[in-house]
């Protein structure tokens, strides 16, 4: 575990409390010690640990039947390799430079772990939409993450390697240019800064892309969904008239026991612990609902296989509230940054979101299970979610998105670290672009060759997949 001591104090300590053109300037002398230019590139070592083994050593305490379904989706192409694979990439950064600035990173900063979801206030706004690794680590270890995905995306598109390289620099000098804007902001206006959605769909997508785009944000916009849009989540039984989950499996289907005692006092457990983790006048909101039903729910790539589940629960007069449990288990980057300060993951993940969203679901909070072996994170299943659909995008698009998504990180970065550090450190030059433009290329080549050995391992018979 790495000493605190060789960190720089990040913007949520005391030592920040300087002018930000002294911590600017501090920013800048780190060069010396790591210069911009040490970031370039990549190669594996000699002693990389097998992706493969990585794999399936994150696959401990899943549910083994699911498994199949993760690695379909992860042999789906490499870009979908490199979102299931964050534990993969987490080990390979840590041996990537580091300047020693921390903030509260996300993680899992692929290009589709960005979107549009819904303010308590009811505006749709712009940013990151996944938590499960969240931890305080080096800001790096982001921004990396995100210029790999935006070059693999760019070859699963075809795109050829001057514009893909153009979308990494797009997110680069996106989060160069941000951080340095935010270096010189108060305080409170980098917390209170937001993204708005329309504006930004405006700027990036054209066309038949815009127009989709449009017609996602005007249903989202629908203040109710009733249950017949949602024909393969929920129904009602007309023994009881009560509005239950239908299954639809392999993807929704309820655990065996799911009707039995055992599991209703789990839930019960489970839904007291979450209530108490809520503010007290969403505790007021929550109690108008009544818990009607809970199956299992595949979701994503990386959570495939992790205990995730929706919650129905509806009014008196059945109007139905859709909540989403996902299991929140230690993050990948706490064998290389340190372990978590909450001994509940699923407060970890509720904390380092709330702190680098610009603001939050009203129903986002924690809770565990029954025998305190399983943490959870709970949120709404969708309130007003839009995302931009990467594969009809053409080069140009991408690197607008990037741009965006950068952007969205930058602010992240800001909020709960030292923006004139790290502004400080980047400069205003391409420096570091032109050095992670060289290594997102290359960690692009390493995916493809992680991909193709993931295609080894099924025909050896060391994993088994399913396409779902």
């Amino acid at each position: 575990m790495p000493s605190n001591r060789e960190e720089v104090r990040s913007g949520s300590s005391r030592g920040a409390i300087r002018p930000w053109v002294e911590r600017f300037e501090a920013g800048r002398a780190l060069r010396n010690r790591v210069s911009r230019k040490s970031h370039s590139g990549w190669k594996a070592a000699g002693d990389r640990p097998d992706p493969i083994s990585l794999l399936i050593d994150s696959d401990q305490g899943r549910i083994r039947a699911l498994l199949p379904i993760r690695y379909g989706r992860m042999l789906e192409s490499p870009f979908t390799f490199l979102r299931g694979a964050a534990a993969v990439m987490a080990r390979d950064l840590t041996l990537t430079p580091k300047t020693g600035i921390r903030v509260q990173a996300g993680g899992d900063c692929h290009i589709m772990n960005f979107g549009a979801f819904a303010t308590p206030e009811r505006n749709l706004i712009f940013d990151l939409n996944d938590f499960d690794e969240t931890l305080l680590a080096p800001w790096e270890w982001d921004l990396k993450r995100l210029a790999a995905s935006v070059d693999v995306a760019g070859r699963s598109a075809g795109f050829k390697a001057k514009d893909r390289e153009a979308a990494v620099r797009c997110a680069t000098g996106s989060y160069r240019e941000h951080m340095a804007r935010y270096a010189k902001m108060r305080a409170l206006q980098v917390w209170y800064e937001r993204i708005d959605f329309e504006p930004l769909v405006n700027s990036i997508l054209k066309g038949a892309a815009r127009r989709y785009t449009k017609k996602q944000i005007a249903r989202a916009r629908q203040e109710h969904f009733p249950l017949h849009i949602t024909p393969a989540v929920a129904g009602r039984n007309h023994r009881t008239t009560r509005i239950e989950i239908e299954d639809n499996p392999p993807l929704i289907y309820h655990p065996a026991g799911a009707h039995r005692a055992a599991f209703a006092k789990q839930v019960a457990h489970v839904i007291k612990r979450y209530r108490e983790s809520l503010l007290a006048h969403f505790r007021v909101l929550l109690d108008r609902f009544e818990y009607c039903d809970m199956a299992i729910k595949v979701v994503g790539v990386g959570s495939v296989g992790t205990f995730c589940a929706v919650a129905l629960f509806a009014t008196a007069d059945q109007e139905p509230l859709f909540l989403q449990l996902k299991e929140a288990r230690a993050s990948v980057l706490e064998r290389y940054a340190g372990a978590s300060r909450f001994p509940n993951h699923g407060e970890r993940v509720v904390v380092g979101q709330r702190l680098m969203q610009a603001a939050s679901d009203s129903f986002l909070g924690w809770t565990e299970g029954l025998e305190g072996d399983r943490h959870f994170y709970i949120r709404q299943l969708r309130d007003m979610k839009v995302s931009i659909v990467i594969d009809t995008m053409n080069a140009a698009e991408l690197g607008y998105y990037a741009e965006a998504c950068a952007w969205a990180l930058s602010r992240a970065h800001a909020r709960t670290g030292d923006a004139a550090l790290i502004a400080g450190y980047l400069g205003s030059s391409e420096t570091f672009d032109d050095a992670l433009a060289r290594f997102a290329a290359d960690y692009a080549d390493q995916t493809e060759r992680d991909h193709a050995a993931l295609k080894k391992a099924l025909k050896a018979g060391r994993i088994k997949a399913e396409k779902v």
